[in-house]
């Protein structure tokens, strides 16, 4: 994980690799963003010329190389796009910090050391900058040729340390915004680390097991229920799912409390290890990033620990449905019927819709412990994809307010989100007539109903929101602002800010 620092040094006495600075794209051409005056005036107050000349515009996520001026100890001044310049009095948003940090981080892949001289306002804009220079220069290389001479030749190695020139090592808000971060990031960058593992290491008894080792190592209590314990506790929704793989499934619960805590927070991950479908396989062309079905579970697994890392004053119940979805003699046939742990049948009709069966269980278990909100994290639907794109997750909820401050929480912390309805009339697509419900429904608004499937297994009384992320999950495309190509860690930062708004009295 890159170093983060906080660096009050003038920018031409750093000793550096490169030095990072903001362009804004202004109404007649790039502007000099607040942080670069001092680069700006090593170039006589033409830098902004200089970069148009070279083709920059400010336009987020552009990014721009050039010679340091004389007298600077680093050799490079990279110019990072921020968008559009704000109004007057009005300052670069997070988001746009985090982008414009990630994308240079990213950029400066095999360096060791760069100076980051973006807007800095006060201690939000330190931890967007040190959060996305942390995701940004995340790589997952743990099976590719590894070694510091095979790094150092092929220039693998991530950026190893950022100053953050602007911030303040002595103030409490500044450190504090950058302990934030790199609680966040780490985590996050955990989950991206599982996303990305090949199905064939990461089963659901690899992944209890990873669980386990971060529960002892922070203080959190944890619980594995492995197959026959699934089987005593009668959960047939993941013991159906996960009965044609010889690699048996798991129930996995995480417990953070802290003793001033007055709430109670449930989250809950769909951690399919891998999906061919069962036996309604899917098509070719369909299974080769199914090792990523388990992001809910990653997502969960990494907003509790975050949780405990930054001491929330909230108690965090995380539950990983782990199962793999494999074809086989003693695999779950459409047509077959489950007991679910909460005593409801299922009439399975498509053994690919399992993760709302794995979820159903484990949102059943988490009812149970009567807790003030559950939220699940679910890479649900190929609907929500056609619906809201591969960027953006739904949220449905059986609480409007709750649904919009979950959606408020995702805006904020920079995580694109869209509200989506639960239309009743999509439950008579459901209807089984030898259970007490099918696993599947209408085709259009699948995505919907299987939001619907999800709120018949929360207990009464409980406010629950799911989260859709079958889109924004896994980035098939090549890498974006501080997004990489693969797993995403997508919604860990919305659970952990849901975390916080409870911890502080404003869930809302």
């Amino acid at each position: 994980m890159t170093a983060l620092t906080l660096s009050t040094a003038a920018a031409h006495g750093l000793r550096a690799d490169a030095i990072v600075i903001g362009v804004a794209k202004g109404a007649k051409g790039p502007v000099v963003a607040p942080g670069a005056e001092a680069v700006d005036k090593a170039y006589d107050g033409t830098l902004a010329g200089v970069l148009e000349t070279l083709g920059a515009s400010g336009a987020e996520g552009e990014l721009t190389k050039l010679p340091a001026p004389a007298g600077f100890k680093a050799p490079l001044v990279v110019a990072v796009g921020l968008g559009a310049e704000p109004g007057k009095d009005a300052g670069f948003d997070a988001e746009a910090l985090r982008r414009a940090a990630g994308v240079a981080a990213r950029a400066l892949t095999g360096s060791k050391k760069a100076a980051f001289a973006l807007p800095v306002d006060g201690p939000g804009a330190v931890g967007a900058i040190g959060e996305g220079v942390l995701l940004g220069a995340y790589a997952f290389d743990t099976y590719k040729e590894s070694g510091k001479e095979a790094k150092a030749r092929n220039g693998k190695a991530p950026l190893a340390e950022a100053a953050l020139l602007g911030g303040k090592p002595r103030d409490a808000a500044h450190k504090s915004a950058v302990a934030r971060a790199l609680a966040v990031a780490e985590e996050l960058n955990r989950s991206r680390d599982l996303i990305n593992m090949p199905p064939n290491d990461l089963t659901p008894a690899a992944f209890a097991a990873e669980a386990q080792a971060a529960a002892k190592e922070h203080g959190i209590k944890v619980q594995v229920l492995d197959d026959k314990a699934l089987a005593k506790g009668n959960y047939g929704g993941i013991l159906g799912v996960g009965g044609g793989s010889a690699a048996t499934p798991r129930l996995v619960k995480l417990s953070y409390t802290h003793p001033k805590a007055e709430k109670h927070l449930a989250f809950v991950g769909k951690g399919i290890t891998y999906d061919s479908g069962g036996i309604s396989l899917k098509p070719a062309g369909h299974n080769e990033t199914m090792k990523c079905d388990m992001s809910g579970a990653a997502a969960v697994f990494a907003a509790v620990v975050a949780a405990a890392r930054l001491g929330l004053e909230v108690n965090v119940t995380g539950w990983l449905a782990l199962a793999e979805n494999m074809p086989s003699g003693s695999a779950v046939r459409p047509g077959d019927v489950l007991r679910m742990f909460s005593g409801k049948t299922v009439e399975v009709l498509n053994t690919d819709a399992e993760g709302r069966l794995v979820l159903a269980d484990a949102l059943w278990a988490a009812s149970l412990e009567k807790p003030d909100a559950i939220v699940d994290v679910a890479t649900l639907t190929g609907a929500m994809m056609l619906a809201l794109g591969s960027r953006t997750f739904g949220i449905m909820a059986n609480d409007d307010s709750f649904r919009t401050t979950v959606y408020e929480a995702a805006e904020e912390v920079g995580e694109p989100a869209w509200p989506m309805p639960l239309p009743e009339h999509l439950l008579k697509g459901m209807d089984s007539t030898v259970a007490d419900i099918a696993n599947m429904g209408e085709r259009m608004g699948g995505g919907l109903v299987a939001g619907l499937f999800l709120r018949e297994f929360v207990g009464e009384g409980i406010t629950w929101a799911h989260l859709d992320i079958a889109g924004p999950a896994f980035n098939e495309g090549g890498p974006f602002g501080y997004t990489p190509k693969g797993g995403t860690g997508t919604a860990v930062r919305t659970l952990v800010r849901l975390a916080e708004l409870t911890a502080a009295g404003d869930l809302g």
